[in-house]
């Protein structure tokens, strides 16, 4: 394994403490690194001589999961190559561990694959593209984070049928694009890294294809106006909740949206009211003020995802008066799945560590974002639920507009890193040339090949019995 990822995650310096150094100094620094971990030596695939079963990792990976629900998690990892992959976080986590890295660590997304991009409103109501999913999120080495994204693609691409030929151009357009918005990022000033953000409804790709960039802007606009109709009350409300008794109250759907016993979930008597109260004092002062015009009023399990199914995740109810509800999602926090490879989060709640990756890495954060302890001991992180969130649909996308996603998804991860990373230092490890796009092509392949034989491992075990999945209809 690299030296750089076993070592103990840096204490984090104060501005008095930091020695001054030109981006070209920072930038060389990075070149030098190429001699001790070469460019090329990035490329390619092999998994290690004892690498662990894969369905034993995933089996692993259940423990704390409301065993109930882990029947669907692995029904819906069985759709597909694609969909095992978004579920297998855990196990690309183990085998990147064992790839050559630079040194360069990031605040990484852990997770970062297609499907964990999107759009979303900020607290001024503009509609921004960012990574939307950082629950495993925890400073580690720049290039996991690209090489998941990377083989995330190559898999997509095979998913929806096109050319092998296809997929390798789509991946190495992506390296080319993080590579290339790195090096503009390593020459702006650090507030305007820092304040950059990716606005989809003005968002213009200055290597698309016209034709393509005409279509995402069509389709783009289309899906912000059919998020801004669902996230309004008047959308989410009667869909979500039932005005028959006394009280409103969460409509149940079992098994993917039901009220949690005593047992599953202590502090339901009191109305969950030491975990609100935390909640809140993890909220800044001003947004206590808003927050407290709302009163809890009811809170169900809600089955999301995939990587999250069995986990403790729901939506809670806060109503301010009539016709005005409030909707949080609240999500578990568990150990991120770097931790064993990358060292140990420095926070001591794990929804304390998603919040603090959430506001490094996106550009802007929704503003009711905090954590809180429940009375089971479990860690949570809390949002809105929606607020216009967006997600790609990967099965309606043809060539182009998978390749222009990519790309977009490449521009918000440069982006990301760059704001907690030295951009200047990876643009100088990366270089100018297609050394390192090459690379990781050559590894999206290898691990698109790798994904397909544990899927297929996966499938026998559901099979032979080893495990148990639930399809859904």
């Amino acid at each position: 394994m690299d030296k750089a990822v076993n070592s103990k995650p840096s204490r984090t310096r104060s501005s008095s403490e930091t020695t001054y150094q030109s981006a070209d100094d920072r930038a060389a620094q990075g070149r030098a690194l190429r001699d001790s971990v070469p460019r090329p030596s990035q490329a390619g695939w092999k998994p290690a001589e004892k690498r662990v079963d894969p369905v034993q990792i995933l089996i692993e990976s259940n423990e704390g999961r409301l065993p109930g629900l882990i029947p669907v998690r692995f029904g819906r990892m069985s759709a597909s190559p694609f969909a095992f992959y978004r579920g297998a976080a855990a196990l690309m986590a183990a085998d990147l561990a064992t790839t050559p890295t630079s040194g360069i660590r990031v605040q990484a997304c852990g997770d970062a694959h297609l499907m964990n991009f999107g759009g979303f409103a900020t607290p001024e109501r503009n509609v921004i593209f960012d990574i939307n999913d950082l629950d495993e999120t925890l400073p580690a080495p720049f290039e996991w984070d690209l090489k998941r994204l990377a083989a995330s693609v190559e898999i997509a691409a095979e998913h929806l049928a096109f050319p092998p030929s296809e997929g390798a151009r789509m991946v190495s357009g992506l390296v080319r694009e993080y590579r290339e918005r790195m090096r503009d990022y390593a020459s702006m000033r650090a507030l305007d890294v820092w304040y950059d953000r990716i606005d989809l409804q003005k968002y213009e790709d200055r290597s698309g294809d016209p034709a393509v960039m005409a279509e995402a802007r069509k389709r783009i606009a289309q899906r912000i106006d059919d998020a801004r109709r669902k996230t309004v009350p008047e959308h989410l409300y009667p869909k979500l909740v039932s005005d028959a008794g006394t009280l409103p109250r969460i409509k149940d759907d079992p098994p993917l949206i039901f009220h949690p016993t005593e047992d599953m979930a202590p502090g339901l008597a009191s109305g969950y009211a030491e975990a609100i109260d935390a909640y809140r004092e993890s909220l800044p002062e001003h947004i206590r003020t808003l927050f407290d015009r709302y009163s809890f009023i009811d809170m169900a399990i809600k089955v999301v995802g995939v990587g999250s199914v069995g986990t403790m995740c729901g939506v809670g109810l806060f109503m301010a008066g009539n016709n005005d509800p409030l909707f949080l999602q609240v999500k578990e926090a568990r150990t991120s799945v770097l931790e064993p490879y990358a060292g140990k989060s420095r926070h001591p709640n794990h929804g304390q560590r998603v919040i603090a990756g959430q506001r490094i890495m996106q550009a802007a954060s929704d503003v009711f974002l905090g954590w809180t302890r429940g009375g089971n001991g479990r860690d949570f992180y809390i949002r809105q639920l929606r607020d216009m969130k967006m997600s790609v649909i990967i099965d309606d996308l043809d060539a182009g507009l998978l390749r222009q996603y990519a790309r977009m998804c490449a521009h918000a991860l440069a982006r990301a890193h760059a704001r907690s990373g030295d951009a200047a230092m990876i643009a100088g490890y990366l270089g100018s040339g297609q050394t390192f796009d090459d690379a990781i092509t050559e590894f999206a392949t290898d691990y698109s090949a790798q994904n397909r034989r544990d899927y297929r491992a996966f499938v026998r075990a559901i099979r032979e019995g080893r495990i148990e999945a639930t399809i859904e209809v």
